[in-house]
């Protein structure tokens, strides 16, 4: 245990008569640490920046924004090249490590199209339009559009689904940018039909999966379970007209989908300034109000040389954006016999606007003098239920460990990485992931 440890642990440490525990010694004392609350880390996982190819980022981030066309992933019919698309898109350097939101698009406004020529081929009428820098729009509603969808869909859910790197999947290919509407060519759009069954293609592909809408209007409004993402934030994420992002989700009564589906948002271009600046209470404002968990692919951290005040405000907004965890208090007795079990409770806040949306494994672990994890412990504990505000834990693992003195740690465990990697609100130590909660000694069995 190093020196910073013992003096954190004895300004906030007390050690109080507790004789009632299984496995404790009968004199045993509990040991209760209040540990100091400080700012959370910029780059927990699945929060805060969704960083986009090209931008500039001044500040840590955890998540990417990978985008593709049909056309990319699909250049021969049933022939889908991931493997080309993972390979030039998802392997630059600044981007290795980081968990992952996707979107496919057909009609990209100002680009070539993303139709695959095999669908044109099977005689697909498109449109040609003047707005966002003009293009050409295709019939969505053509058998060979949707049936060819559907199947691109459940081929991206089997290559996909089961990937821990997948932060959140977006219901793209439908209208410009794949955000489901051609304002103003509002004739151009999908019928109700066809956007079911992209809806529904999404929902069988991932179930394992957040899988996010572009609003609650519509048919994105009646399908169950959907998380949801404002490309125009914040300026309309809630307001009196009906259009809006909130108001939207409101109307649909999905308001509370946040509470198990991500929500996410892009910042509207250029307006950075605005909103980190005179309107930056605004800004706060509607985070709170669409609970939002990132923001990307453009976002205030892509300002070039940003003042001081600047940067502040945006570290503000990464951690208010998704969950912030901080410990309040963790109470467990000073010795426990090995074999026995060792009750510990914690008790913590979310100060975030949002959850954690996946069930990553909570763990405690004992770390010998060196640092090393002497023993892992699972603990019976579903990370989503730590809403915003106050949680509790209360568990009682069985300790194996070899009779000594130890380190008491908790992570929470990525899948992909097999490792602690969501950090704490609170000036505690790390060892290789692991927070540092406590001491602990382990006595040999009688």
């Amino acid at each position: 245990m190093t020196r910073g440890l013992v003096r954190t642990l004895a300004c906030v440490g007390t050690l109080v008569p507790f004789a009632v525990i299984h496995g404790a010694e009968p004199a045993a004392r509990e040991r209760v640490v209040r540990p100091a609350a400080a700012p959370g880390p910029l780059d927990n996982p699945l929060k805060g920046w969704c960083h986009g190819a090209g931008n500039l980022m001044h500040q840590p981030y955890s998540l990417v924004f990978q985008r593709a066309s049909w056309r990319e992933l699909e250049p021969v019919e049933g022939d889908y090249q991931f493997d080309e698309w993972e390979r030039h898109s998802w392997n630059r350097a600044e981007d290795r490590g980081k968990h992952i939101v996707f979107r496919v698009h057909i009609d990209d406004p100002g680009s070539p199209l993303g139709l695959p020529d095999w669908v044109k081929a099977k005689g697909v009428r498109l449109t040609p339009y003047q707005d966002h820098g003009g293009g050409l729009s295709p019939d969505y509603n053509h058998p060979a559009v949707v049936a060819g969808l559907e199947k691109l869909v459940a081929a991206l859910g089997r290559r996909y689904d089961a990937d821990p790197r997948i932060a959140a999947v977006q219901v793209g290919l439908l209208g410009f940018w794949g955000e489901w509407h051609t304002y103003p060519r509002t004739e151009l759009f999908a019928n109700d039909e066809t956007q079911r069954r992209v809806i529904a293609a999404y929902q069988a592909a991932f179930p394992h999966k957040i899988v996010q809408a572009r609003s609650g209007k519509g048919e994105l409004g009646k399908a169950e379970g959907l998380g949801y993402h404002d490309d125009l934030f914040p300026e309309d994420v809630d307001g009196p007209e009906p259009w809006m992002f909130v108001p939207s989700l409101r109307a649909a009564h999905r308001d509370e989908n946040w509470r198990k589906a991500m929500i996410g948002g892009e910042l509207a271009f250029r307006s950075e300034d605005r909103w980190l600046g005179p309107e930056f209470t605004h800004t706060n404002a509607m985070i709170e109000r669409g609970h939002f968990s990132f923001l990307g692919p453009y976002h205030p951290a892509v300002k070039a040389n940003p003042a001081p005040q600047y940067r502040e405000r945006c570290e503000q907004m990464v951690r208010r954006m998704g969950y912030e965890f901080t410990w309040t208090e963790i109470r467990h007795p000073e010795a426990v016999t090995r074999g026995g079990s060792l009750p510990v409770t914690l008790e913590g806040k979310n100060q975030g606007v949002a959850p954690f949306y996946y069930p990553w494994a909570v763990e405690l672990a004992l770390l010998d003098r060196r640092g090393t994890v002497a023993e892992r412990l699972p603990l019976a504990v579903d990370l989503r239920t730590w809403q915003p505000g106050p949680f509790r834990v209360s568990v009682s693992p069985v300790c194996k460990a070899l009779a000594g003195r130890y380190s008491l740690a908790i992570g929470i465990i990525d899948p992909w990485s097999g490792k602690p990697s969501i950090a704490f609100a609170n000036d505690m130590k790390r060892r290789e992931g692991w927070t540092i909660l406590s001491e602990i000694e382990i006595k040999p069995t009688r």
